[in-house]
């Protein structure tokens, strides 16, 4: 079994974000809780909204924005399982354009 981080990317900026109704997101919030239901035995870590980012370098820090809008990590037997898992996510309706990068995190040689 091994795991895979799963970054959630939105393609809809700011003014379409505000263009979701309540009913639009009260739907969606339970959509998201049903996949999280039917995939617990796989969810490592139900992850989180990633705001306010910071990139560090050898120079310093600095604000940035990308389209990186939040994380999950599961566990699966194999990467093409761990897709099939994200392959009927909620975000990837929410938005047109809105994507799910699956990364496996192996473990690290010891």
């Amino acid at each position: 079994m091994s795991r895979f981080l799963a970054i959630y990317h939105g393609a809809a900026d700011d003014a379409d974000k505000s263009e979701v109704s309540d009913e639009q997101r009260t739907g969606f919030m339970n959509a998201w809780a049903k996949w999280a239901q039917d995939h617990e035995g796989a969810l490592v870590d139900n992850g989180s909204p990633l705001f306010r980012k910071k990139r560090v370098t050898a120079e310093g820090s600095d604000d940035f924005t990308d389209s990186k809008t939040g994380y999950a990590i599961v566990e699966a037997d194999s990467h093409d399982e761990a897709v099939q898992i994200f392959s009927d996510h909620p975000h990837l309706r929410l938005f047109k354009g809105n994507w799910i990068e699956v990364l496996e995190c192996p473990p690290i040689p010891g």
